[in-house]
């Protein structure tokens, strides 16, 4: 496994995002050695934690507003960036990535080496994805879920056919075009300086094997390896009694469907009032990042 690193220089004219970067080191799972996983923390370190994960083609970076609520009503916001992605280390090859390496590299970056514990997940697109496995894997971890524009697909639903043709456009770019991506799945058009730290940890094509390899790694057929491992988690996580809170957007045509579904499925989501964000899209965190922070930790503070 060939691993890339994005210079710090990269990040260097990143907007509003002032908490110093942390890192850990993982096994690469191919006997390669290590991988350093990046993270942030925001928030009292003795608060009740959320745990936030991002998805395609982002990093931490989208869960700045949300941070910034969480921290301020004292909650410990850590936010990681999967491999691929942001200020982590960077396999080289598509093929270097599968679903279960995803969920292993941020359950041993989480719980082995930042040793979380009574954690609520806020998981967004792959976060989610990723998010929900490790609550279904390691129960006892957690402490509550917050679902926000994601899903635990398992081959046995077919997708929409809008995602059909982004995995199909990130399969077939040449220059597969980062920020542009995260424009096109805002409501609100944003600054010039966000579009370029969206870009930042992709100096080059060489550097987008993560972004590329994710749409690839969605179980689309019941007997993908993804997807024998998510039915078995659906059958966990539909037994817990772990409080669960749907927080999706108005405005997005991938996941939207799944806020229903989430809702009736998991004993611990009965009898809560699961919120829509309005006027948010895909990457709610940009469009109402500070609406999401304030509904995460209601929904951890009242518990």
């Amino acid at each position: 496994m060939q691993i890339l690193r994005t210079p710090d220089a990269s990040f260097a004219a990143v907007p509003n995002f002032p908490w110093e970067p942390r890192y850990v080191e993982v096994d690469s799972g191919d006997g390669s050695g290590p991988l350093r996983i990046a993270y942030v923390e925001a928030g009292p370190a003795d608060g009740p934690t959320v745990l936030c994960l991002h998805g395609e083609p982002t990093w931490s970076f989208l869960y700045r507003k949300v941070m910034r609520v969480l921290a301020d009503a004292g909650c410990r916001a850590v936010a990681f960036d999967l491999v691929g992605f942001g200020r982590s280390d960077k396999p080289a090859a598509v093929e270097d990535y599968t679903y279960a390496r995803h969920v292993e590299w941020i359950r041993a970056a989480a719980f082995d080496e930042v040793r979380l514990r009574e954690v609520t997940l806020l998981g967004q697109d792959w976060g989610g994805l990723v998010g929900l496995r490790l609550v279904a894997e390691n129960p006892d971890r957690f402490a509550g879920v917050v679902a926000a524009n994601t899903g635990l697909p398992d081959g046995r639903h077919e997708m929409p056919e809008v995602w059909w043709m982004f995995r199909e456009a990130v399969s077939k770019a040449d220059r597969l075009d980062i920020g542009r991506c995260v424009t096109s799945g805002c409501r609100q058009p944003l600054r010039p300086a966000e579009v370029a730290a969206y870009d930042a940890p992709f100096p080059d094509e060489s550097f987008k094997a993560g972004a590329r390899a994710l749409p690839l790694l969605v179980p689309t057929s019941p007997d993908d390896p993804g997807a024998v491992a998510n039915q078995k988690a659906w059958e966990v996580l539909t037994s817990l009694d772990l409080p669960f809170l749907c927080a999706f957007s108005d405005s997005d045509p991938i996941t939207g469907p799944m806020a229903p579904v989430l809702a009736a499925a998991m004993p611990g989501a009965a009898g809560r009032t699961h919120p829509t964000i309005r006027d948010a899209g895909h990457f709610l965190q940009e469009d109402a990042g500070e609406e999401l922070g304030r509904v995460t930790a209601a929904f951890v503070l009242d518990r």
